[in-house]
């Protein structure tokens, strides 16, 4: 017989997607400073208090637990199953954010969370709970959403070579891709404004053009039917 309470809560978590040309891509863990899983390392997230929306919970915990803000958020899924947490049922919805992890470097762990640091997404600590499933998921949502959608220029700096736009797809979809189809592709689309400026070379390497992604002429295209598909 389950003795764990019958009353059922609900938790929000996040699940906050880092990106640096130093690092590549990065996930945001905390380190749980209270039982169950104490010192684990875990997603952000806690539980919805009774005037809250959920998008408000997620930006509450993030700031309580890491110190941060975000710009971009979306909900993820909803995991559900009664024994994700042993404590008793808990049903958590699970949202993902995307930020320059360089902006966010001092990150300052309160309430219920020990520590909080950045992790390379292929070199992830065990994680606590069921999140090792969260996580998967939305790794797997984010390679699907970029292809279709130009989430990744939420991860670059406003203004970037176009080799940093490349590296951040080899990256995030952890694999090689067609650079003379990907830059054809990417170019034809017309969302790519050249500011007339030049990345500093590293080493002898030649000066790099620098772009910025033209947000108001996607939404524009968007009305028009464009077909953004990489």
């Amino acid at each position: 017989m389950n003795t764990r309470g019958s009353e059922i809560k609900v938790a929000v978590d996040a699940i906050v997607f880092g990106y640096s040309k130093q690092e590549g891509v990065s996930i945001l863990l905390i380190q749980r400073k209270y039982p169950p899983f104490k010192n684990a390392w875990a997603i952000p997230g806690g539980f919805l208090l009774p005037e809250e929306t959920l998008e408000d919970a997620v930006r509450r915990e993030l700031r309580e637990e890491t110190g941060i803000e975000v710009n971009y958020l979306e909900q993820l899924y909803t995991f559900g199953a009664p024994d994700r947490d042993p404590r008793q049922r808990i049903i958590s919805i699970a949202y993902f954010a995307l930020v320059k992890s360089s902006q966010f470097q001092q990150l300052k762990a309160s309430t219920d969370a020990e520590n909080a640091q950045w992790f390379n997404f292929r070199e992830l600590p065990a994680l606590a709970f069921d999140h090792k499933e969260i996580l998967h998921t939305a790794i797997e949502r984010i390679r699907a959403k970029i292809r279709y959608q130009p989430i990744g220029f939420e991860l670059l700096d406003r203004k970037f070579p176009f080799a940093d736009l490349e590296k951040l797809y080899i990256d995030l979809l952890g694999r090689d891709i067609d650079r003379r189809n990907f830059s054809r592709k990417m170019l034809a689309l017309d969302i790519l404004e050249d500011t007339n400026e030049y990345a500093r070379p590293e080493g002898k390497g030649r000066p790099s053009k620098m772009f910025q992604f033209n947000k108001k002429r996607y939404q524009q295209l968007m009305k028009e039917g464009i077909n953004f598909e990489i």
